[in-house]
């Protein structure tokens, strides 16, 4: 069952990353197309962090709000993703080198902040899951954070020299 919720969720994430590549050069109602993708795929990934982390009711009470606020805090981080595609999109063909190196660094810095932002909650989902579930929970985050990151990739075109 796990490993059925996984696929469907990557499937998922495939379709959503895909439309933001495409869509994020097409212009007119990108934005409102982007959060309506987005909205289905957080519901998604918190239906498939409970498929999976098996939680006791007590615990469950005491998880999600963190949980909430994680996702709350992760969602500027993507915000700040999705807007350097955007850009990134708009104008792959025509970048100058200074652009490039602002990209780069600026993508760098968005992997940054979303490593930070995990070890900030590593201690406070510590405080509310035990040991195991708790490392399950970032297992999961973080495998999911690269099935989109693999999607991303493979739908933005290479810089052209």
């Amino acid at each position: 069952m796990k490993k059925l919720v996984m696929v469907v969720f990557a499937a998922l994430s495939m379709l959503f990353l895909a439309d933001i590549a495409s869509f994020a050069q097409a212009g007119g109602e990108t934005d409102k197309y982007i959060n309506l993708l987005r909205k289905d795929l957080r519901s998604d990934k918190k239906q498939l962090i409970a498929a999976n982390m098996n939680l006791t009711e007590a615990e469950a009470v005491k998880f999600w709000p963190v949980y909430d606020q994680y996702a709350i805090e992760g969602m500027k981080i993507y915000d700040a993703r999705i807007a350097l595609v955007k850009e990134y999109a708009a104008n792959y063909d025509k970048l100058t080198d200074a652009e490039a190196k602002s990209l780069n660094k600026r993508s760098i810095d968005i992997d940054e902040s979303m490593t930070k932002l995990r070890q900030k909650y590593v201690p406070i989902v510590a405080k509310v899951l035990p040991g195991k579930k708790s490392a399950l929970f970032f297992q999961i985050d973080k495998r999911l954070a690269l099935l989109i990151d693999l999607q991303t990739a493979s739908e933005i075109p290479m810089v052209e020299l």
